[in-house]
């Protein structure tokens, strides 16, 4: 076995049951990775220098070949069913005995880094991968490390092994198709096959740190987070992919703690990662300039984008390949990037959802139980292209902002959000940046500058002290007035054309809301059960 870039001791692979690979490139660079990218035809350089990939018919996410191996020391934690699907230690013993076989032979890329801002709650990490372009993108979403010698010292707390060229057999194997993404808690270790999208890995990662902060009294967070003038100023934004988290935290005039994933210590926030995933789809240099310039930027993957193969400059507009195209870049590449990715505790909560319906307000108060309803409610829209075969907004209800990665119980977060909302009085609002004046189809997306004008109302605290009035029928506080926003926007009864129509489909969400959450009931405390809305 030849080893290229940081001298390391062979047995490191064999620890893992990879034997008699071809080279192994641990810990190359970036430039480095992009010369074996692209000398294996797996990506083309675009204008400025973005890697251009593409990922197959995965585009997306696959929610339903995700697995977790029931195994004896995590089997009464984890929280079982549709979205933690059993897998059985056998099958797993065995799909992984294929998988390192098919791995004999192959050249590997491994990068050793951290998962965690925060020293006292930092996860090491291995990711073995089959492609160059997906170690770029270990290399952009999690730590380096970039003392030589704690490198050399690296003993992994968990791996990931990445090989999107091997499937499984779905007979043989157990799995619903050839890809499989399986985590085992046991021995500390995730397998990826058959998919090339490389979220899964960032999101599979996710996952671990969702089982192994809370009961440390870390809530892991399915949030975007910034600060304003000092590290004192904090909002997190908690939302699914598509709903804005990305967006509206990179702010110029705040600092970006971090897009994705955040944990919320007795210290206070930090980032999980270390770069960005964001969405590029028709993303425009006037409506994102801090994101649009990562497209331009030697270092960025661009997944799915489109491109001229002659001029070799991409095309955002497009959506020939997916909805879902995607943008894999370090956080530094924001210009107001914090680069310790540590703040202090939350002012602010924002709770973005994409209402379809377009019956819920622009933006809400919400007291204590209210947040606390929302977040175990996690209502928005599943974003086309994000998860396969979405083809369209769908309403969806998402327990803390994040059930598809949510490894415990949905009460051990909702217990510990309550706790910090209570002990910080941390103020909360729910944001919907979905449509006004109709459904999804008829109605049209809340725009954009009147969001931000929203979100940045409610940071600076003059929202607040603006007269409001009491939803009807979800009983949150909407405010009569903002700047830069026009009154009407506001209201949503009043922006559809026919009012009763409006009262209809706000009546038939009331209703999803309450049907939703009787699976919370029993474990909710009175005050909780009563925020919902009324679907009367």
């Amino acid at each position: 076995m030849e080893n290229q870039g940081r001298p390391v001791d062979v047995r490191r692979l064999r620890d893992h049951g990879i034997r008699n690979a071809n080279t192994v490139w641990w810990d190359l660079s970036t430039p480095a990775l992009y010369e074996h990218a692209l000398g294996r035809h797996e990506g083309l350089m675009a204008h400025l220098g973005p890697l251009v990939v593409r990922t197959g018919q995965y585009t997306g996410r696959s929610p339903n070949d995700r697995y977790v191996v029931r195994e004896p020391s995590s089997d009464q934690h984890v929280w079982w069913g549709k979205v933690n699907q059993p897998f059985t230690q056998e099958r797993y013993d065995a799909l992984r005995s294929r998988l390192t076989a098919y791995l004999q032979g192959k050249d590997l890329y491994v990068q050793d880094c951290y998962v965690g801002a925060d020293p006292g709650y930092r996860l090491k990490l291995r990711v073995i991968n089959e492609l160059a372009w997906h170690n770029i993108f270990a290399r952009n979403m999690f730590l380096k490390e970039r003392d030589r010698a704690k490198l050399a010292g690296h003993v992994p707390e968990f791996t990931v092994i990445d090989a999107p060229g091997f499937t499984a057999h779905p007979e043989e194997d157990g799995t619903r198709s050839e890809a499989f993404i399986v985590l085992n808690f046991g021995r500390k270790e995730v397998i990826i096959g058959g998919t090339a999208y490389a979220g899964e890995m960032k999101k599979s990662v996710f996952t671990v740190m969702n089982y192994l902060l809370p009961p440390k009294g870390v809530l892991s967070m399915h949030c975007s987070a910034n600060y304003g003038a000092d590290r004192d100023d904090v909002a997190v934004f908690f939302g699914l992919s598509g709903t804005g988290k990305t967006t509206l935290s990179a702010d110029p005039g705040r600092t970006l703690i971090g897009d994705d994933e955040h944990g919320w210590s007795d210290s206070g926030v930090f980032n999980f990662e270390g770069g960005c995933y964001a969405k590029v789809i028709r993303l425009s240099r006037e409506g994102e300039p801090e994101i649009y310039a990562t497209t331009r930027r030697f270092g960025t993957l661009l997944e799915n984008v489109a491109i001229d193969s002659e001029t070799r400059r991409i095309d955002l507009e497009s959506d020939a390949f997916t909805e879902n195209t995607r943008a894999s870049y370090p956080v530094t590449y924001i210009p107001n990037a914090d680069r310790a990715g540590i703040a202090g505790h939350p002012k602010t909560i924002i709770m973005l959802t994409a209402d379809a319906f377009g019956v819920l307000p622009p933006i809400s108060a919400l007291d204590a139980h209210q947040a606390m309803y929302h977040f175990l409610s996690g209502y928005t829209a599943r974003v086309a292209g994000t998860e396969r075969g979405v083809k369209e907004p769908q309403a969806t209800f998402s327990t803390c902002f994040g059930a598809p990665f949510m490894a415990l119980k949905p009460t051990v977060y909702a217990k510990l959000l309550g706790e910090k909302i209570a002990r910080h009085k941390t103020r909360a609002w729910l944001v919907n940046t979905g449509w006004n004046g109709g459904a999804y189809g008829v109605g049209s997306r809340i725009k954009l500058a009147y969001t931000r004008a929203m979100v940045r109302a409610a940071l600076d605290g003059s929202l607040a002290a603006t007269p409001m009035r009491r939803d009807p029928v979800f009983g949150v506080m909407v405010p009569e007035t903002c700047p830069d926003v026009p009154s009407e926007v506001l209201n949503p009864r009043g922006m559809w054309p026919d009012p009763e129509a409006y009262d209809r489909q706000a009546a038939v969400l009331a209703g999803m809301f309450n049907e939703n959450f009787r699976q919370f009931a029993e474990g909710a405390s009175p005050e909780v059960r009563a925020a919902g809305p009324c679907a009367g």
